[in-house]
């Protein structure tokens, strides 16, 4: 339940960096929640795989699933960082950079 308090603001930090950049902020919200839940039932699958599925270790597995899925938001973030920016785009192949 934590977890999807988490990604409500982890969504709307998105949503706002993706204005920032010019582009669609539901888009990436949307791809943000996707990568949230690919990576958490990744991050599970590969806990169970290592530590095993068990009711004394259910709790670390499920920190093991959110981290991993933080680790989703982060990627998301990272590749929505590295967009250029509406203004960078107008100076493509301007002289402004030259001396």
């Amino acid at each position: 339940m934590i977890d999807l308090i988490i990604l409500f603001f982890l969504c709307r930090n998105i949503g706002n960096l993706a204005i920032s950049k010019g582009l669609k902020p539901f888009q990436w919200k949307m791809i943000t929640v996707f990568a949230w839940l690919f990576f958490e039932i990744v991050g599970l699958t590969f806990g169970i795989m290592i530590f095993g599925f068990s009711k004394d270790n259910m709790f670390g597995l499920l920190l093991f699933a959110v981290a991993c899925a933080f680790g989703g938001y982060l990627l998301v973030k990272y590749i929505l960082e590295n967009k250029p920016d509406p203004e960078d785009i107008d100076n493509i192949g301007s002289d402004s950079l030259r001396p």
